[in-house]
């Protein structure tokens, strides 16, 4: 085993047993939730390495760096989560390798996105919704995602829109706002938008929500996805 696996594997323990402590404390089975690797910044080596200790699901918000890293790995079955805030002209490349994209904010991607699968003639990419929660009742710009009261309109708009499935709801802690500093109290709130969600759309169950330093408030919230890079890899390499 290489100096690096022992690494991963180390840090992939770590995480699994905070997971499953949260777990525990909310409840909760662990199957219940599912850990999503975000490798961004990290070399394509990494992915195939976190594969073969188990790992399926892997995040990327940069788009040329994640299609690079799906292709290097199409020989492995992997599920490739984009979850950047995405342009509408990077849609057609990420629609012809993610399964998921966590960051829809704005009806246009919508579209952008509908016609992009159809273009690729592939199967339904499954969609959620980003909340942007400090923007509620207008309380801050924010950084990427849609306001909790806009949440209804642009799930309406995914579920509708050929290619797309909506799958459900995306949120980061937030930076400012009521719930800056407060993340279990954010994903409590997005629970209950999510609640809200399932009644008119009962299959969109995801839940992703928490990173490396609030996975357990997610957890204890509802998650259903929880999003972890550096716990798991170690120290992120510098952006050249």
């Amino acid at each position: 085993m290489s100096e690096r696996e022992q690494e991963l594997r180390s840090g992939l323990a770590r995480v699994e047993e905070r997971i499953v402590r949260a777990c525990g404390a909310a409840g909760r089975a662990r199957e219940d939730v599912t850990l999503v690797v975000v490798t961004k910044t990290y070399p394509v080596e990494d992915v195939r390495l976190l594969a073969g200790l188990g790992i399926r699901h892997f995040a990327e918000n940069r788009d040329q760096e994640a299609a690079q890293k799906a292709a290097a790995c199409a020989d492995l079955s992997l599920n490739w989560h984009f979850v950047g805030q995405l342009q509408t002209n990077k849609v057609r490349s990420v629609a012809g390798y993610a399964d998921y994209v966590h960051s829809v904010d704005r009806l246009r991607l919508v579209g952008a996105l509908s016609s992009a699968v159809a273009a690729a003639g592939r199967p339904p990419l499954r969609v959620l919704v980003q909340v942007a929660l400090e923007k509620e009742s207008g309380q801050g710009a924010g950084r990427g995602g849609v306001a909790p009261e806009g949440v209804e309109e642009l799930a309406h708009a995914v579920a509708d829109a050929p290619g797309l499935e909506l799958a459900g709801l995306m949120t980061v802690a937030p930076l400012s706002g009521a719930y800056a500093g407060r993340p279990a109290y954010a994903f409590e709130r997005l629970w209950e938008i999510s609640r809200d969600l399932r009644a008119t759309h009962p299959a969109a169950t995801m839940v992703s929500a928490g990173m490396s330093a609030d996975l357990e408030e997610a957890i204890g919230a509802g998650a259903t996805h929880v999003r972890v890079g550096s716990a798991v890899l170690g120290v992120r390499p510098a952006l050249g």
